[in-house]
């Protein structure tokens, strides 16, 4: 069984990994298209994962109110992104300059989840409860990415 901090960190590098793939892409090509895909709802289901049982845990500390709502904030910023790039002819030169936005924004916070986030959150979500926090995570993001059309058309209709 994987802690979340290991879990969350896989998920990373395989979007680490996804991000290479894209960019070594051009145009509309099956490629980018496949990896394009592959990443946007994986991100997608990630990102609602990580909110409902990592953030969640770490508002019962005063300073993970501070970085819970960072990291939500730039979940949302990304996922604008994401959308918009999602909507965009993936030929177009300025879909490839507003994936370079996002893979930089992306990039920073993966970062800055590994190194700050992870270190403080240790505090809340201690050795002992790894595994359980982990296997949550996992488990939502299961049931997010089945998710993840029905929340875009639910998004469409507002």
């Amino acid at each position: 069984m994987a802690s979340i901090y290991d879990a969350i960190t896989k998920d990373h590098e395989h979007h680490r990994d996804l991000l290479d793939r894209i960019a070594a892409t051009s145009g509309d090509s099956p490629e980018r298209r496949e990896a394009w895909q592959a990443f946007y709802r994986d991100v997608k289901s990630h990102s609602a994962a990580e909110e409902e049982e990592f953030y969640s845990a770490l508002m019962q500390e005063t300073w993970g109110q501070d970085a819970a709502r960072h990291s939500v904030h730039e979940h949302a910023q990304m996922d604008k992104i994401l959308e918009e790039l999602n909507d965009m002819d993936m030929a177009a030169s300025g879909w490839l300059t507003r994936f370079k936005a996002l893979e930089h924004d992306y990039e920073h916070h993966m970062e800055e989840e590994e190194k700050e986030v992870f270190e403080r959150a240790k505090k809340v979500v201690g050795e002992e409860e790894n595994d359980a926090y982990g296997q949550r995570f996992l488990d939502r993001k299961k049931k997010e990415m089945g998710l993840v059309e029905k929340k875009k058309a639910d998004h469409l209709e507002d």
